[in-house]
């Protein structure tokens, strides 16, 4: 009997195929694998790569569950050693880079504080080393920014995010032009873990992705306005979008993104009383912690999710009063209205 190539779904399916094939191909890699969660994509690159006692070098700005990761489990657990460094300088990366390396990791931009790091720049560090790079792209969306084509050897995305779009699907991606890097997570993940994307997430996934342009550039004309109008206003002590003329790092994201998605955080003027008093005002938003879909969101990390935040001296500290918005696809004159109503 001859082998069916899709003759266990755990290991192949045809419809986790076809999204890891468009999954690859829209991040110009030579392949991709689908999981059950942005996560599961994280966790499996990194405890694939890294041995028990490795070394990890990660930007010090990251997803609480990311640094979660790193600091109870890859450290606490399997005793690696993880440095935490400021990667807006790639210097400070090239200084905890040695030859004992496994990994360097970035958020570019990052959650929440919108930071960015300078792709090409960390990939002449960690080729020069042979260590392999990883980019967590879900803030950009394929569609405003291309890891692989500026250096990086993996690109990972929550696909709960912008690519599903739709708020209906968990999942993530892994994306990769290494083969051997693919050789081992496919490993990990088909064999040892056994965590991919379930067929009928996949093709929710797949369906997000035929949208993706049309919807990446509404995301981002809203949240312009709303940050242009954001910047503007008395009761705002800052805005981190990098699309403003005045973020400290808009020239590098105008050279390494072709635009600047829909994320923006701002930090309130006022007390944490005040501020819990805006967020109950708003109307169009709705607070929440995910991001990337069709409905606008906000979040304050220091009321929702204070369990999450990394305070510690390795990370970077999130200011109490910061506010977290993912601009959704509404009227942008209904979204600035009613940050204009509710803001005190």
């Amino acid at each position: 009997m001859n082998g069916n190539e899709h003759d266990y779904s755990r290991e192949s399916n045809p419809t986790r195929a076809a999204l890891e094939h468009q999954l690859a191909r829209v991040e110009g890699g030579d392949h991709a694998l689908a999981f059950a969660s942005g996560m599961a994509a994280i966790s499996t690159t990194i405890l694939s790569l890294v041995p028990p006692s490795g070394h990890v070098v990660s930007s010090d700005s990251i997803y609480s569950g990311t640094e979660k990761l790193l600091t109870e489990l890859a450290a606490g657990h399997f005793e690696c050693d993880v440095d935490f460094v400021d990667a807006r300088e790639p210097e400070n990366v090239a200084a905890a880079v040695d030859e004992d390396t496994d990994l360097v990791w970035a958020e570019t931009p990052t959650n929440p504080l919108m930071r960015l790091c300078d792709i090409g720049a960390i990939a002449a560090v960690t080729d020069e080393y042979g260590i392999p790079f990883g980019v967590d792209s879900t803030f950009a969306s394929p569609y405003f920014q291309a890891p692989l084509e500026l250096g990086a050897d993996i690109v990972v995305h929550s696909t709960t995010k912008y690519i599903n779009g739709h708020s209906d699907s968990t999942g993530g991606a892994v994306i990769t032009d290494d083969d051997g890097v693919f050789d081992r997570l496919a490993f990990s993940q088909r064999v040892g873990l056994g965590n991919m994307l379930s067929p009928f997430d996949c093709y929710l996934v797949g369906r997000g992705l035929k949208t993706l342009p049309a919807r990446m550039e509404h995301h981002e004309a809203n949240a312009r306005a709303v940050a242009e109008f954001l910047e503007e206003h008395d009761r705002v002590a800052r805005v981190y979008y990098p699309g403003l003329k005045s973020y400290p790092q808009h020239e590098l994201a105008s050279e390494q993104m072709s635009g600047y998605s829909g994320m923006l955080s701002f930090e309130f003027d006022g007390s944490p009383v005040e501020l819990e008093a805006f967020i109950e005002g708003l109307e169009v938003f709705t607070p929440g912690a995910s991001l990337g879909g069709t409905e606008s969101l906000i979040e304050v990390p220091s009321l929702m999710i204070p369990d999450e935040i990394g305070h510690g001296e390795e990370t970077a500290e999130i200011p109490e009063t910061l506010v977290r918005v993912s601009v959704g696809l509404e009227d942008p004159d209904d979204l600035c209205e009613d940050f204009r109503t509710a803001l005190p």
